[in-house]
């Protein structure tokens, strides 16, 4: 089976297609501001880019890993992902909090999904 990677950098592809399924990295905002539904909108349209280039959508995701910084926030996050995910196709999903990997990154989320 073939393995396309998508968007190469040195550390780790955006996302990689294997037997029919993508995984995506983990998706953070590119404009880290204060506001945890601002940055799930902005990592949620790259997502759709994502998966767009795949191949595929959001009504194909399979489950979703998000991390919050601070999980007191976990309902402003979810007002964005409710209005964002297909309904009827929601994915299996697991939200932790989690110290992430820049101080300005409130929220990360990782998704795999079906192709073709």
């Amino acid at each position: 089976m073939s393995i396309q990677r998508l968007q190469i950098g040195t550390r780790m592809s955006q996302a990689v297609v294997h037997g029919g399924t993508v995984y995506l990295a983990g998706q953070v905002a590119d404009t880290p501001v204060p506001s945890v539904a601002e940055q799930t909108r902005q990592v949620l349209d790259k997502i759709d880019r994502l998966l767009r280039e795949a191949g595929t959508d959001k009504s194909r995701v399979l489950s979703a890993n998000i991390w919050l910084a601070d999980i007191s926030r976990f309902d402003e996050m979810n007002q964005v992902w409710d209005a964002w995910v297909s309904p009827g196709n929601t994915p299996a999903r697991a939200t932790v909090q989690s110290a992430l990997a820049r101080p300005g990154n409130l929220v990360e989320i990782m998704v795999v999904a079906a192709v073709g």
